[in-house]
This record gives C-alpha cells, sequence and structure tokens, in this order.
C-alpha cells in the first residue's frame, strides 16, 4: 500500500486488513490492537503496521487460536521468541488434535444414528430421538 497506508483513516484501515470496522474497535477495547493517538481537531490515522497486525490476528484465529492465545504470540512476534511460540503452537497442536478426535467419534455416532433413521422410516419411535433421550 506504498507511503498512502500509512495515512489511512479506521475505515480504509478495515477495508485494507479485510475486516469490519467493529472488528477493528473490538480488537482495540480487547488490546490487541492500539488505539492511535487523535490529534486535536483530527481524525487517527492507521498504517501498514496496524494493517499487518490486523492481518496476524486474523491468521492466527483461522488455525483455531483463541484472543487471549493470540494476545500471548503478539508478546512473541519481535523474532526472538521462535522456540517459546513453537512451544505454545505445539500446545494447541495437541488440543486441535483431542478436537479432531472428538469431531472423529461424534461424526462416527451421528453416521451410524443417521443410518437408523434411514432403516427405521415409517416407525413411530425414531432412533436419533430414543438415542439422544437415553444418553
Amino acid at each position: 500500500m506504498g507511503s498512502h497506508s500509512e495515512q489511512v483513516t479506521i475505515g480504509a484501515f478495515a477495508k485494507a486488513a479485510g475486516v469490519n470496522l467493529e472488528t477493528i474497535r473490538f480488537y482495540q477495547r480487547k488490546g490487541l490492537l492500539p488505539e492511535p493517538d487523535k490529534p486535536y481537531g483530527s481524525i487517527r490515522r492507521y498504517g501498514g503496521v496496524d494493517i499487518a497486525r490486523v492481518k496476524f490476528i486474523k491468521s492466527a484465529q483461522r488455525l483455531g487460536f483463541s484472543l487471549d492465545e493470540i494476545a500471548q504470540l503478539l508478546t512473541l512476534e519481535d523474532g526472538t521468541h521462535c522456540s517459546e511460540a513453537a512451544e505454545f503452537a505445539a500446545r494447541h497442536l495437541v488440543d486441535v488434535r483431542a478436537r479432531l478426535k472428538d469431531l472423529k467419534r461424534m461424526e462416527t455416532v451421528l453416521s451410524r444414528l443417521v443410518a437408523q433413521c434411514d432403516s427405521h422410516r415409517g416407525t413411530i419411535a425414531c432412533p436419533l430421538i430414543a438415542s439422544l433421550h437415553s444418553g
């Protein structure tokens, strides 16, 4: 975005970062994004560093990191904490794998129940509903 990126309004900032205005304000309230000073009689301006930070936050969210975890990652972003960031990500990976295991189990159970529903058409008792009542 060149030098123009150093002097953008919050609306242009949000557009450049690919988020809506309220997302910017929310990140500021959460302490994930600094709120620039507002010069007297003027409006706040945002730069390329701010856009990169929002993109970092969104990328981390897509990997399943919570906002609190992202705040921790942001403290490690200066490039000198690679081993700490790797340990942090390894712990997150353990959680992701556990969730995947749970999702696979849920998929297996739901697939079985849907198949039972398909095989019991026309009966009064639905196997899915009955299973949920007994579980």
